[in-house]
């Protein structure tokens, strides 16, 4: 039987190459046309993988005890994946239970990590535990709340906050990737890439919006 190190080496394999193959596939979409067939093939796998990538890491947080930031930055991208799939699937903003109960325990669990984080001291770079807390706050806070707006009026939003998160779950994928390998750059090996994000949702949103107007 493969002893604890084995199966850590093995993990840490399996996460580092389904996210670099995230990483492309993600490229991939964001250069394709938008809806059409490669964009949906690439994007049904960008999700997979963002699942091998999700689990991978929660197993190397909680089974073996390693790099805890990564749940915040695991916690960033498989909720707003999860839910830019969600968005897609439904495109209403009628209220549902699983997805609420998704985005409490997102909740919970990163108030977990604050609190691990502030008890044994904030040995990470508190730019990015706070803005990357705060991005996830605002996804998870702004999804409840979109249940209070009209349908009528969701129906030309859904799209927007597709991309916005699609995008964001790409751009904190790329910042942990970013951030682990470069390491010795960090904090601006994760800000970086979180900046190349926002530049793309603001890019892709204007996009979309000048296209729907248009039509």
């Amino acid at each position: 039987m493969p002893n604890l190190d084995t199966l850590h080496t093995i993990n840490i394999f399996c996460h580092v190459s389904s996210g670099t193959l995230a990483l492309l596939l993600g490229i991939f979409a964001l250069l394709s046309t938008k809806g059409g067939r490669f964009h949906r093939a690439s994007g049904r796998w960008f999700l997979g993988l963002i699942g091998v990538v999700i689990l991978t890491g929660l197993l190397g947080v909680f089974v073996f005890g390693r790099n805890k930031f990564l749940l915040v930055i695991t916690l960033l991208s498989a909720y707003q994946a999860y839910s830019g799939y969600r968005t897609l699937q439904t495109k209403n903003n009628q209220a549902n239970i699983l997805d609420i109960g998704v985005g409490l325990a997102t909740v919970a669990s990163a108030f977990y990590f604050l609190y691990y984080s502030q008890k044994i001291g904030m040995i990470w770079s508190p730019v990015i535990i706070y803005s990357t807390l705060g991005a996830l706050f605002l996804v998870v806070f702004y999804d409840w709340l979109r249940y209070l707006i009209s349908p009528q009026f969701y129906q030309k939003l859904w799209l927007p906050e597709h991309i916005y998160k699609m995008i964001g779950a790409f751009s904190a994928l790329l910042s942990a990737f970013a951030g682990t390998v470069f390491e010795d750059y960090q904090p601006y090996s994760q800000i970086l890439p979180s900046a190349l994000g926002v530049l793309l949702q603001v890019y892709f949103t204007i996009r979309v919006c000048r296209t729907t107007t248009k039509q």
